[in-house]
């Protein structure tokens, strides 16, 4: 951890701030906090930046309700420039879009996240797609997709068993797609997953910290 005074900002006292959605690291916007924004931003959690058109800080969401939940800020080698992971409650742009970058100027293949994955699986639920097997199971309803699920696990079970991993990583990559349908189908987000796992992970060290100092008392 470093000391916010370590932080170097220019001859304006704006440090830039790259946003990025926490959890697939997709950069949200690009904007430029001063020593004030900063400290708001660290008090309450939400991202607050300095309007350098408008000459005065704002909120982010404060208007919109598209709020940024910080979980982490990190600075740069030189101090100079930071990187805010975010919970966005909403669309980062202004103009409604999900991230300020989204006009490409080189294209190359996007890299595989689980968030959009999600995305396209959800996708087929709302705009079913002729010859989809993904649309094939929003159509066929929650039984069929509770059917699958339960045939995956079980394949998953059985590759395991016959200690085959290559088998087993391909069964368990389609036990993970099936999961992620009946997610979409039952409005379960990654999110939702990734806050119980994040829960219980911080149980879990509590109980360990306490366990540990129970024991260091008991000696």
């Amino acid at each position: 951890m470093i000391n916010t005074d370590e932080l170097v900002f220019d001859e304006n006292g704006l440090i830039p701030a790259i946003v990025v959605r926490n959890g697939d690291g997709r950069v949200l916007t690009l904007a430029y906090m001063n020593r004030e924004s900063l400290a708001v931003s660290l008090e309450k959690r939400l991202t607050c930046f300095y309007s350098r058109k408008r000459k005065c800080l704002w909120l982010k969401g404060e208007t919109s309700g598209n709020y940024q939940h910080i979980v982490k800020i990190t600075a740069d080698c030189d101090r100079d420039a930071l990187v805010v992971r975010v919970e966005p409650d909403g669309p980062a742009c202004h103009l409604g879009g999900e991230s300020c970058f989204e006009y490409p100027v080189l294209e190359g293949e996007e890299p595989f996240t689980y968030e959009a994955l999600y995305d396209l699986i959800k996708g087929r639920k709302t705009e079913r797609k002729e010859g989809s097997y993904t649309s094939y199971l929003f159509e066929k309803g929650l039984d069929k997709i509770l059917k699958k699920v339960g045939e995956e696990s079980t394949e998953v079970v059985v590759a395991a068993k016959n200690g085959d991993k290559a088998e087993t990583v391909y069964e368990i990559a389609d036990l993970c797609y099936h999961v992620m349908v009946l997610m979409a189908q039952t409005g379960i987000t990654p999110d939702d997953i990734k806050k119980e796992l994040a829960s219980r992970h911080v149980i879990d060290k509590k109980v360990k910290q306490e366990t540990m100092k129970s024991e260091t008392v008991g000696q």
